[in-house]
């Protein structure tokens, strides 16, 4: 079972992939969700440079809270980095995960941060 679901996961995300690239006018905006942690990359892919990044990781202030609630903080939190560094236009990449729950969370509050997609 969970050989097929990574495998799964891997051939959404190869699928997304194909459509989905970030510039430098239009950076991707990719989210990765692992059991205890969200983490989120602004990524201009022409040049293969992360522009910024957060995640819940090492961040005190979200220790208490929900999964949910922990990637909204993450959501708005890379909408602050992503327009304090001039970028307001992002191509959302799911990453292969289901558009709901955390990585829907962390979208929701990104876009409520600012940032365009």
């Amino acid at each position: 079972m969970a050989f097929s679901k990574l495998k799964r996961r891997a051939k959404i995300k190869r699928s997304i992939r194909k459509k989905i690239s970030g510039t430098s006018m239009v950076p991707r905006l990719s989210v990765f969700r692992s059991n205890k942690q969200i983490y989120a990359q602004v990524i201009d892919d022409t040049n293969g440079k992360t522009l910024v990044a957060a995640s819940t990781f090492n961040n005190k202030a979200v220790a208490k809270m929900n999964k949910s609630e922990q990637a909204a903080v993450v959501g708005k939190e890379i909408a602050e980095k992503a327009i304090k560094a001039g970028v307001q236009n992002v191509v959302f990449d799911r990453n292969g995960y289901l558009y709901h729950g955390r990585v829907k969370s962390l979208a929701n509050s990104a876009r409520e941060g600012g940032l365009k997609f």
